[in-house]
């Protein structure tokens, strides 16, 4: 039985989603809680998945890297985190299917004080439940 070319094209698209929805962590640019331009298409993705999965719960975890002191990043940590439900809310995600939690500077991804550790660890995790 071959496919019609919709269903090869939906099929196509389904790839596409399940691939994008691979990524689960979101970078963020020094002292700043603004999505990036290239996180959007990826969390639209997952958008697209809890709310046709409106069981599905996710946690948000907002990380710092270590500058600036403790306080500061958790609460950087947290605006990182409230920006990436904000953006999931728009594209149709339940506030009750998410929570979100701030790690600040206590769980870096990597160990380091390079440019390029803290941005590794400037940054948001999905964590499906």
């Amino acid at each position: 039985s071959s496919m019609t070319e919709e269903q090869r094209m939906e099929a196509q698209q389904q790839a596409e989603q399940d691939a994008l929805r691979e990524i689960t962590t979101f970078y963020f640019d020094f002292d700043t809680s603004e999505i990036k331009p290239e996180a959007r298409d990826v969390l639209v993705a997952h958008a697209r998945y809890l709310s046709s999965n409106p069981r599905q719960k996710v946690r948000l975890e907002g990380h710092g890297d270590e500058r600036g002191s403790k306080e500061y990043n958790l609460a950087l940590g947290e605006r990182r985190a409230n920006a990436v439900q904000r953006f999931l809310i728009v594209n149709g995600v339940s506030r009750g299917q998410m929570e979100t939690v701030s790690y600040g500077e206590e769980k870096p991804a990597v160990m380091g004080s390079s440019e390029s550790a803290w941005a590794q660890n400037r940054r948001v995790q999905l964590e499906f439940e």
